[in-house]
């Protein structure tokens, strides 16, 4: 069980309650269930399971015995003794032979003792199998060998452990050694691959966007919701009709606001109301589409693709969207924008897929410089500065030091709604605003322009997800270190020359190291599941859960490991184990698995499983629903862990919006749930105001 879910659970009850492997391997074999034994599993989930020998995830099922089977044995040839039949069965598992056959059939020393012991104990708590009762009588009685009990134990094995009867279907399944061959379409094209390598503000991104622009239709493929919007913002303002397609939004191109007097903040407030005014489904779809890398299309045929941050392709959680991107797109150009240090693994991906790589280059446009001194004090912040904090709590605890010092702060950290973000940031970016100082995340990383004087650290150490999915506390890496520096000075903005520096003395040393050296290069790209193999492992053994057929996948799959690796999924797990008890079809319950939510927030999870509940029911989740829900119209927030409250319905908010496109007869109200995102938002950006 997962750490947490019996939290979620216990909260449950009290309550009364796109991917990059193939899109489905056509050519596999189907193997034939048979009879009506294939009762499931019994699944254990440790860390150590997770670990080991793939036989590790299985315990034998009970195997029923039929009752056509009762005294028809003894009539034949006689009652056995149970002692005389423990001996022979006992004597049986004891024969090397047995342990090589066993192994010959895809029993494995643990598969075998607990399929013996399934055998043991069946032989001798059931009336047998009229064959087996008479072969053991035979045994017994000097007849016959102790040799000639293995097929009646393999056909018990398969009983207790369906997966035996078709493994090599299910390996087949699984195999994802050659990604570059499921995307038969863009293989079928003479793409041109063109690197954008560069460290942050060095204007590669730019450089990639003007051929964009210019081109008869293109794709942008980003990382954040917030760059997918900015590039919808610029293609349009330029004159280039341009489509924004998110997990929570679509927006045609129509509606934006193009007004020649009116500033970006302004582009942004009007577009986002009126946006809800016309149905985008409606209308005919533009040549160019700014989307997340998960919404990226691989249907479509473009001149120009661009997939922004492509060091993300090494990412445990994410990985797989950018392998999916590059693989998949069906683009004349594809331009990639990212670190240096994935141009190594970019160059083997290209091997395997006939393709030429062309890199370009890119150096900072403005000086960063790394000051001698820390900050020592909140006393000497300058206008300009943004500290960098990677908790919440020292979010508001020094945002609250630096206004008892008489100056107004702005705050930006990843749990903010985009609108609010916007709106600090702008009123950060504002030369006419009081507003000169900025407490931030590493949200500031990505996806904002911000016009930052001196990047200042207040801490060094940060959560990092390890590969088991868990989080430790851990230094920032360089690539990390780099991306949040270089926010300092950026060109075009007031400041020429950007300054970094750490908030305490003795984390300077450690700061300056990092800099100095290169992000640690990109060897492996990511790879997921999809739910055409899940639909296929889960035909083979039908009775396990989909957790299970998610850990049998990982186990049983075949990797390229020397460019690819399976991508974390305990997050899909976790909401799977949550929702296994709600009655389902595989595909909306793959689906739902799928939903970018928090899992460490207990009211977005319980909140979760009752939108599942509902949608099981066959019962529509209207506006009226989820008001009740999340007890709607909300009030200010008057206190901290109150505007954690509101972030957390407006992460429930978006979970409708991102569920209401994928089952819209069912999540029917998504203009209205907009409305609510939209004045929550409002209310998320009072309270922030008024807390901070």
């Amino acid at each position: 069980m997962y750490k947490g879910f019996t939290r979620i659970l216990s909260l449950y009850c009290a309550d009364k309650v796109q991917p990059c492997v193939p899109p489905i391997l056509r050519n596999n074999v189907l193997c034939t269930r048979k009879g009506g034994h294939n009762i499931g599993y019994i699944f254990l989930r440790t860390k150590k399971h997770d670990r080991g020998s793939p036989s590790a995830l299985f315990v034998p099922v009970p195997v029923k015995p039929n009752p056509d089977d009762i005294n028809i044995g003894a009539e034949l040839s006689g009652r056995l003794k149970k002692q005389d039949l423990l001996k022979i069965l006992n004597k049986f598992y004891q024969k090397p032979e047995v342990r090589v056959l066993a192994s010959e059939n895809g029993l494995d020393d643990q598969l075998l003792h607990q399929a013996f012991l399934s055998f043991r104990r069946h032989c001798l708590e059931h009336d047998l199998p009229p064959d087996l009762h008479i072969i053991i009588s035979d045994i017994i009685q000097g007849a016959g060998h102790v040799d000639d009990l293995f097929p009646y134990f393999l056909r018990h094995a398969r009983q207790a452990f369906p997966h035996l009867d078709c493994l090599d279907d299910l390996k087949k399944i699984s195999d994802l050694r050659t990604p570059a061959n499921w995307y038969p379409e863009a293989r079928a094209i003479n793409r041109k691959i063109i690197f954008h390598a560069g460290p942050t503000n060095s204007g590669k991104t730019y450089h990639a966007l003007e051929r964009f622009l210019t081109a008869q239709s293109g794709v942008y493929c980003g990382p954040l919701k917030l760059l997918a919007t900015e590039i919808y913002h610029k293609s349009n303002k330029h004159g280039t009709p341009c489509d924004l397609i998110t997990g929570e939004e679509r927006r045609h191109a129509s509606l934006y606001t193009s007004l020649t007097n009116t500033d970006e903040k302004s582009i942004d407030i009007v577009s986002q109301d009126q946006c809800l005014q016309i149905d985008a489904t409606e209308l005919t779809p533009s040549s160019h589409v700014a989307c997340t890398v998960e919404m990226t299309s691989l249907n479509n045929r473009y001149e120009v693709a661009i997939i922004d941050e492509i060091q993300m392709i090494g990412d445990r959680g994410r990985g797989w969207a950018w392998t999916r991107a590059i693989l998949g797109l069906q683009a004349d150009e594809i331009h990639l924008c990212g670190e240096a240090g994935a141009i190594g693994l970019i160059e083997e991906i290209c091997n395997t897929t006939g393709e030429e790589l062309e890199v370009r280059n890119y150096k900072r446009l403005t000086e960063l410089k790394v000051e001698d001194a820390a900050l020592g004090s909140l006393d000497n912040v300058k206008p300009g500065d943004c500290i960098v904090c990677f908790n919440k709590n020292d979010i508001y605890s020094v945002s609250r030091a630096i206004e008892q010092r008489g100056q107004e702060v702005a705050v930006i950290y990843g749990s903010l709604p985009p609108g609010t973000k916007l709106a600090q940031a702008n009123k950060f970016n504002d030369p006419n605003s009081s507003c000169k100082v900025m407490v931030a995340t590493d949200a500031i990383g990505l996806g904002i322009n911000l016009s930052i004087r001196r990047i200042i650290f207040y801490s060094l150490i940060k959560p990092v997800v390890n590969d088991d999915g868990d989080k430790e506390m851990d230094v920032i890496s360089i690539s990390q270190a780099l991306q949040i520096a270089g926010r300092a000075g950026r060109y075009g903005s007031a400041w020429e020359t950007g300054y970094v520096t750490t908030y305490k003395p003795e984390d300077l040393a450690t700061l300056k190291t990092l800099l100095s050296n290169s992000p640690d290069p990109v060897t492996q790209a990511g790879l997921h599941p999809t739910a055409e193999q899940m639909e296929l492992y889960a035909y083979h053994l039908p009775h396990a859960s989909l957790s299970s057929l998610m850990d049998i996948f990982v186990h049983l799959c075949t990797v390229d490991v020397s460019l690819y690796f399976m991508c974390n999924t305990e997050a899909f797990k976790f909401l799977a184990e949550m929702i296994q008890h709600v009655p389902l079809p595989l595909r909306a319950r793959y689906v739902f698995c799928c939903a970018p939510i928090n899992n460490k927030l207990p009211f977005v999870c319980a909140t979760f499983l009752k939108m599942v509940r509902q949608y099981s029911r066959n019962e529509p989740l209207t506006k009226n629903w989820l008001s009740n829900v999340v007890d709607w119209p909300l009030p200010s927030p008057k206190t901290i862990m109150d505007l954690v409250h509101l972030e957390s319905v407006f992460d429930v908010l978006e979970l409708y919006l991102w569920l209401s496109y994928r089952f819209p007869d069912m999540f029917p109200d998504a203009k209205l749930v907009r409305d609510m995102e939209i004045e929550l938002d409002a209310i998320i950006q009072q309270g922030i105001f008024q807390i901070t």
